[in-house]
């Protein structure tokens, strides 16, 4: 019988990326000239896995959106890792907005993902086991056809492949 391979399709994040992207964010709010004299503010909670961004117009609010953007994107992560919960009046004129930090498939983005697969009709099973999605099959190549055809669809969660075997 021919040796099963599989892989694995989760949407977890490199926390070290994550934080570092942030960093990073500081640094550069903090050197820049459109920032100079501003109140700002980039609050990550790892617990209640939130980032919550604080500026002083609507406009600063916005380029400390696409600062962040930008950083996560250098450091390798999508920009899909941050669903926009609220934006809302903060104390002191301000404006804050809150993101959740998305790392986990939501069982129905998950279900859609399996059909996809399936609709493929190679000989390969897809099955969701936790907060990822196995794949296995006979043929590497018809793995990473699958890959392919996840890579290029458009998903609302941050999709990783990891665990080739």
């Amino acid at each position: 019988m021919a040796k099963e391979h599989s892989f694995d399709i989760s949407a977890k994040i490199d926390m070290q990326n994550f934080k570092n992207a942030i960093n990073m964010v500081d640094k550069e709010v903090a050197n820049r000239y459109d920032f100079k004299g501003t109140a700002y503010e980039v609050n990550y909670n790892e617990k209640a896995k939130t980032l919550v961004l604080i500026a002083s117009s609507d406009n600063k609010l916005d380029a400390l959106k696409d600062i962040v953007v930008a950083k996560f994107l250098k450091q390798g992560l999508s920009s899909k890792v941050l669903e926009e919960l609220k934006v809302e009046d903060s104390s002191g004129n301000n404006r804050k907005v809150t993101f959740k930090v998305v790392d986990y498939i939501e069982s129905k983005e998950a279900k859609k993902i399996t059909a996809e697969i399936k609709k493929m009709k190679l000989k390969v099973n897809a099955q969701i086991e936790g907060d990822a999605i196995r794949v296995k099959g006979a043929k590497l190549d018809d793995l990473q056809k699958v890959m392919k055809m996840v890579r290029e669809a458009e998903w609302d969660a941050p999709l990783v492949f990891e665990n080739m075997r």
